[in-house]
C-alpha cells in the first residue's frame, strides 16, 4: 500500500474526494499507477459519503502523459498490464460518484482516454489532448478511438486519429473531448461553485442521472421508460412531499420563481434541515 498511497494523495472534505497523481518523472501510466487507481476506484463502491472524485496532477506539465510504453509489447507480462489499463477505464465509468478529470497539462494517450473516462472534464490553458497512438504502430487501449467517434462523429474522429495531433482545450470542448476551457485563474472559483452544489446530492442522484443518460445515448425509447420509471418511484417518496410543501410555502408557482427560483431553493432546503 505504500507505493500506491505515495503515487496518490487522497484528501475527502464535503462529500469531495480529491485525488492528486505524482508519478515522477513524468506521470506516466504504469502498472503501479493502475493498481493504485484501480484499488481506490473500487473502495468507493459502498461509500455514500463521497459523492465527487477529482482527479488532478501534481506535475507541472504533464496530467497523465500516457500508458507506460513499456508495456506495449507481446509479453504475457505487458499485455496483462494492458488489460488492466483497460479494467482502470472500464472502473472509473462504473463510478457511482461523478467523476471529474481537471487537467492542467498534458493529457496524450492512456492520459486522455483516463480524461474521457471521467463524466466531467475541466481543461486549462495549459491543457493539450490527443490519440497519437497510430505513431507507435498501434491502435488506441482504452476507449480512445470509441470515445473519438461517440463524441465527434465519423470524420472528425478519423482526422484526429490518423493525424494524433494535439487539441487546446478550447479545440476539446468543441470536440466534446472535455466538458469545458476554464482558465487556470478562474478554476478554483469554478469548482467550488460547481461542485459545491453537486456534492450536496445523495450518491443515488448521480447513480439515478448517470443511468438514464448513459441508456438514452444507447436507446432513446429506453431512456425514456427508465426516465419515467425513477420519476414516478420519486414521485411517491416523503422527501420529495416534504420538499414540494416547503417550496410552495416559499413563493413556488408565484412570481416570485421567476426571477428567484434559487432563492425559493436556499429557503426550502433551510426549512427542511431545521
Amino acid at each position: 500500500m505504500n507505493a500506491q498511497s505515495n503515487l496518490l494523495a487522497i484528501t475527502h472534505h464535503n462529500g469531495i474526494a480529491t485525488v492528486a497523481i505524482n508519478n515522477p518523472p513524468v506521470n506516466v501510466i504504469t502498472s503501479d499507477l493502475i493498481n493504485a487507481i484501480n484499488a481506490f476506484v473500487l473502495s468507493l463502491k459502498d461509500d455514500r459519503d463521497t459523492k465527487v472524485v477529482v482527479f488532478k496532477s501534481l506535475h507541472e506539465t504533464f496530467f497523465l502523459a500516457h500508458l507506460d510504453l513499456n508495456v506495449i509489447n507481446g509479453t504475457q507480462g505487458g499485455q496483462a498490464a494492458s488489460i488492466e489499463f483497460n479494467h482502470m477505464i472500464a472502473n472509473i465509468k462504473a463510478m457511482k460518484q461523478l467523476s471529474v478529470a481537471l487537467i492542467d497539462g498534458v493529457a496524450r494517450g492512456g492520459g486522455n482516454e483516463f480524461v474521457m473516462a471521467c463524466d466531467l472534464a475541466y481543461g486549462t490553458e495549459n491543457a493539450a489532448f490527443a490519440q497519437p497512438e497510430i505513431h507507435v504502430n498501434i491502435p488506441t487501449g482504452g476507449q480512445g478511438a470509441v470515445q473519438f467517434a461517440r463524441r465527434m462523429g465519423k470524420n472528425k474522429a478519423l482526422q484526429a486519429l490518423l493525424l494524433g495531433n494535439d487539441f487546446t482545450a478550447q479545440q476539446a470542448e468543441q470536440l466534446n473531448i472535455i466538458t469545458q476551457f476554464v482558465p487556470k485563474a478562474e478554476m478554483e472559483a469554478f469548482l467550488a461553485a460547481t461542485l459545491g452544489v453537486i456534492s450536496t446530492l445523495e450518491v443515488r442522484d448521480i447513480v439515478m442521472y448517470k443511468e438514464i443518460v448513459a441508456t438514452s445515448i444507447v436507446d432513446e425509447d429506453a431512456g425514456a421508460e427508465l426516465e419515467l420509471r425513477y420519476f414516478l418511484e420519486r414521485a411517491k417518496e416523503q422527501k420529495t412531499a416534504s420538499i414540494i410543501e416547503a417550496f410552495l410555502k416559499h413563493g413556488g408557482q408565484t412570481e416570485r420563481e421567476a426571477k428567484d427560483i434559487q432563492g425559493i431553493f436556499v429557503d426550502t432546503a433551510a426549512e427542511l434541515s431545521k
